[in-house]
């Protein structure tokens, strides 16, 4: 399954990437392909990483809500399009999640 990583980065230490790249690698570990935007440089524009973000969320199977999601705009928008594409949703504080 791909599966698209989304939370909150603006604002956090190093834009939370070290709580994305450990849901990345847990979800490889699990057999699964993770997309992960933490992995974009720094230095791009807003409306440049959710061009990106976007694009790679159109190509997934579902995405994986990280905590604090709903305090973060780009998340939410990640969120209303992932509803939009029909994508299955994960939350870590599921039971079960990939």
């Amino acid at each position: 399954m791909k599966i698209y990583i989304a939370g909150p980065m603006s604002g956090l230490v190093n834009c939370n990437r070290d709580k994305f790249n450990r849901m990345a690698d847990r979800l490889t570990e699990g057999g699964h392909v993770a997309l992960n935007p933490a992995i974009l440089p720094d230095g791009l524009s807003q409306a440049d990483y959710m061009a990106v973000c976007i694009a790679m969320l159109q190509r997934c199977d579902a995405i994986l809500m990280l905590n604090g999601w709903q305090g973060s705009e780009g998340a939410k928008a990640e969120h209303a399009l992932a509803k939009k594409l029909g994508l299955e949703f994960f939350r870590l504080n599921e039971p079960f999640f990939p």
